[in-house]
């Protein structure tokens, strides 16, 4: 006889605690905008926030702006993050500078990767057409020697001017458009090497090694690389972007990209350099915006404006006649070509002119004696 199987046993029953709310857990206060999903904690300069101020404002947390506790880091001999005395200038709000390009990161590859497109385009389309042939050899002579020249004020500026002050700017999107500018000049340096080494075996006669002579010793260069090297040497980072995108870039750089290259290279022949320069134009100009968007902040500031004029007026006073030295050294390659199309006081200016109308009339600053 089998012995009976025993019942078995139900699960008891398991007790848990009560949720109780008490309307103090997050989320649960009620606002204006409390059903939103997104938060700022800027106030964005039109009615929506862009992607560029979405990722540049307010990424590096300053103690005037949600760093209660004051920076978090600093230097050994210097006050921490962000230091305002790298530069005599001053601003009641340096973060409200906006970057006109609006440029961030990603902007940076894909414009930068753009423009590299078509030079590589541009210039494999002139080898198919043997665009060269057409070039006399007073031409290559000029190509070879001053635009290979050009090349290493542009590496210069690029490396040793804006990274070196790309980090010095009390705010990243200051930071972040001087590093753009920076980006600029090495890729527009770089266009200009691939060039020369594509002319160097397509053109023949063509020289790709004098260059490097030419901006050491020929006297014509030496202004503008004295120049170049001095704004290197600058140790305030406002004044050294505001001697070379205002002083320099205005008598020395669009006088000869624009008021040179571009004007004769056609009339010698030659269709494919002016499409590169014109990309090196191109950086300036977008890097002219910001310049200007970030110098007129300063001059209309209104508890600081006077006193940052009076301080602009002194660095003109300073790089105002290098830059015109430099600018007048050059004039020898004037009557290099061929053919020219504008003589060079004509050239010179049209230089001066821009730097009095489009940047000093703007920034209410008064135009050095030099430039009249």
């Amino acid at each position: 006889m089998s012995t009976p199987t025993a019942a078995k046993p139900e699960n008891p029953e398991r007790s848990f605690p009560k949720p109780q709310f008490t309307d103090a857990e997050a989320g649960a206060l009620e606002f204006p905008s409390s059903t939103s999903r997104s938060y700022s904690y800027f106030t964005p300069e039109k009615l929506r926030a862009t992607m560029y101020e979405d990722v540049t404002l307010d990424v590096q947390p300053d103690p005037e702006r949600h760093l209660y506790q004051g920076w978090i880091y600093g230097f050994r001999d210097g006050p921490g993050g962000y230091p305002k005395e790298w530069t005599a200038l001053k601003s009641s709000d340096w973060h409200q500078f906006r970057d006109p390009n609006g440029e961030w990161e990603q902007t940076i590859f894909r414009n930068n990767a753009n423009v590299v497109r078509q030079v590589q385009q541009n210039l494999a389309n002139a080898q198919l057409a043997k665009a060269y042939d057409s070039w006399t050899p007073a031409w290559t002579r000029f190509v070879e020697r001053n635009l290979g020249a050009w090349m290493h004020a542009e590496h210069g500026l690029g490396l040793h001017v804006f990274t070196a002050v790309q980090r010095s700017g009390p705010t990243n999107m200051i930071n972040t458009a001087v590093a753009v500018n920076s980006a600029h000049k090495l890729r527009f340096a770089q266009d200009l090497a691939l060039y020369n080494l594509d002319l160097s075996e397509v053109v023949e006669g063509f020289n790709g090694d004098v260059h490097r002579e030419v901006w050491q010793t020929d006297p014509v260069w030496q202004g503008v690389r004295e120049n170049v090297e001095l704004l290197t040497a600058a140790s305030d980072w406002a004044e050294a972007v505001f001697a070379t995108n205002v002083v320099y870039e205005q008598l020395v750089g669009v006088l000869f990209r624009s008021h040179l290259v571009m004007q004769i290279a056609a009339r010698n022949g030659d269709y494919v350099t002016p499409s590169l320069v014109g990309s090196g134009e191109h950086d300036y100009s977008r890097d002219q915006a910001y310049t200007r968007a970030l110098f007129a902040m300063l001059v209309r500031d209104e508890a600081h404006g006077e006193a940052n004029k009076a301080k602009l007026s002194e660095w003109l006073a300073v790089w105002v006649p290098r830059s015109l030295k430099a600018a007048q050294d050059l004039q020898p390659i004037w009557s290099q070509p061929l053919e020219r199309v504008m003589p060079f006081a004509e050239s010179f200016e049209a230089a001066k002119d821009g730097l009095r109308t489009l940047l000093l009339k703007d920034l209410g600053i008064d135009v050095p004696k030099e430039l009249n």
